[in-house]
């Protein structure tokens, strides 16, 4: 970025509670991140300014400049309508799309970078309406107070760098706290979204929430009913997929949100778990959920998050309390598959995810039938075929949920599952496992039977499927004997 330096950087306002030093840093960060963008934004700038209108850097961009983070995702803001921002960059990109238009942005890609460009805005809800009402400003200033939280209403306009920061952004960003531009009552009225938000930020960011914002978020949380399913669902995986989930999932719980989108989670709190190993099963499972986290291989996994944060709240339905004293949760896993499935329906997540996540938490307590190896190599192909592609997931939901202090009993578990896996190891390298079929497919059995296609077919192909899971593989003629055998019982 030529000539650029910290300076530019510097808040507007004199006041600051923070070390220099610690705002040098953020600004010194922000630099080197500016200069990587900046032949892409200096050059979309001066279209922008030959065609009569202004351009910044804004929001979420300018945030993680400043904390080092900045991808190839930028946000900027304009004076200009979506008509002409479509006019001015339709030559210049390698991609434009509408899909935002209706909100006032223009979406294009160049190079490696994908690029939002939004027309100075204000937007409030009605209070009977899921969609917010759009305007446009004529100021950067109108355009930043409208922002959810003071670390997203920074600015750099463009080409002269100039840092603009109306609302002391840089020190709430210096100090990690997340606070909103005007009253946290104006601003969760204009949208309800912005207290998941804040939960999802201090996720993501591992950023403390202003009292005044955590109180605002207590006394208004009924106002996230009129957000939409689809918008609430967005906001709570980019919750669970923060490096901190623990974090924004207290948050909700705390100040009641979650109660009104995600009630299976708080419902937890007065539920002691049956291992008398935790204050309750709330504690337990977001522990799972860290552990589940700590197994992550290749990134933040969704599927795995969602799995590791309900797998446990089929207990409140199924808690009894058994003459011994005992606490116990009979079938809490059949439940609460069922719950998960009716919960992820309505916030709207995809068929697919619904089954895999249901799936994963219908079968967390499958390995404690395991105990200490005696499983019959029938018992382990039918956990495999059971789990199917989510195997991989199962392991790592089973291993997390084993959060007993007792050292002793979690290396006991620990060791019988590493015996589990390894038995599936061999039988997988033995028998092809991930495809398990049975030995005859649909057309030998039309074939040998002399039978058309119909329910009988499928019931000889069910048949042949429990043979093979019980004995594994058999050879063709044994396999046609067993078959003719069998079709002469139901004759």
């Amino acid at each position: 970025m030529p000539n650029a330096n910290n300076d530019f950087l510097a808040p507007q306002s004199e006041r600051t509670s923070q070390p220099t030093s610690a705002l040098s840093q953020v600004q010194r960060r922000a630099v080197g991140e500016l200069l990587r963008v900046s032949p892409v934004a200096d050059d979309l700038a001066r279209r922008f300014q030959e065609a009569g209108f202004t351009l910044a850097l804004v929001g979420g961009s300018v945030r993680d400049a400043l904390l080092g983070r900045l991808g190839n995702d930028l946000d900027f803001t304009t004076d200009a309508r979506p008509e002409d921002v479509l006019r001015i960059v339709r030559p210049w990109a390698d991609a434009v799309w509408e899909v935002g238009i209706a909100f006032g942005t223009v979406g294009c890609k160049k190079d490696s970078f994908d690029i939002e460009v939004t027309t100075y805005r204000s937007e409030a809800y009605d209070r009977s309406s899921r969609k917010p009402e759009v305007s446009y400003g004529d100021s950067i200033e109108q355009d930043l107070v409208r922002r959810d939280f003071t670390v997203n209403a920074m600015a750099v306009a463009l080409p002269q760098k100039e840092f603009i920061d109306p609302h002391n952004g840089l020190e709430d960003l210096a100090a990690r706290v997340l606070r909103t531009p005007g009253t946290p009552e104006e601003s969760f009225s204009d949208d309800p979204l912005r207290m998941m938000r804040a939960a999802r930020f201090a996720a993501q960011l591992d950023f403390e929430v202003a009292e005044d914002v955590v109180s605002a978020m207590k006394a208004m949380a009924e106002r996230i009913d009129i957000v939409s399913a689809e918008r609430v669902r967005d906001e709570l995986n980019k919750l669970l997929l923060g490096a901190h989930p623990r974090k924004g999932l207290r948050l909700l719980v705390d100040t009641g949100i979650a109660d009104r989108v995600l009630p299976e989670l708080p419902a937890l709190r007065l539920e002691s778990d049956e291992h008398h190993r935790h204050k309750d099963v709330y504690e337990h499972s977001l522990t799972v959920l860290e552990q589940a986290i700590d197994l992550e291989e290749d990134g933040p996994d969704l599927v795995l998050r969602l799995a590791a944060l309900l797998h446990d709240i089929g207990k409140p339905k199924t808690r009894r309390f058994e003459s011994d004293g005992r606490v116990s949760f009979h079938h809490h896993e059949v439940v609460g598959a069922k719950m998960t499935k009716k919960r992820m329906t309505a916030l709207k997540y995809s068929n697919d995810m619904i089954k895999d996540v249901s799936l994963l938490v219908e079968l967390h307590l499958r390995f404690h039938g395991y105990g200490t190896g005696e499983w019959t190599d029938s018992a382990v192909r039918r956990y495999v075929r059971d789990a199917g592609p989510q195997l991989r997931r199962l392991h790592k939901l089973t291993r997390s949920d084993c959060t007993t202090r007792n050292k002793r009993k979690a290396n006991a578990l620990s060791r019988a599952y590493d015996g589990l896996e390894e038995r599936i190891a061999r039988l997988q390298e033995q028998e092809e496992l991930d495809s398990i079929r049975p030995d005859l497919d649909g057309n030998d059995i039309m074939q040998i039977l002399g039978v058309a296609p119909g329910p009988a077919v499928g019931k000889a192909y069910k048949y042949l499927l429990e043979l093979r899971l019980e004995n594994g593989p058999m050879e063709r003629d044994q396999a046609v004997a067993a078959l003719q055998e069998w079709w002469a019982t139901q004759s």
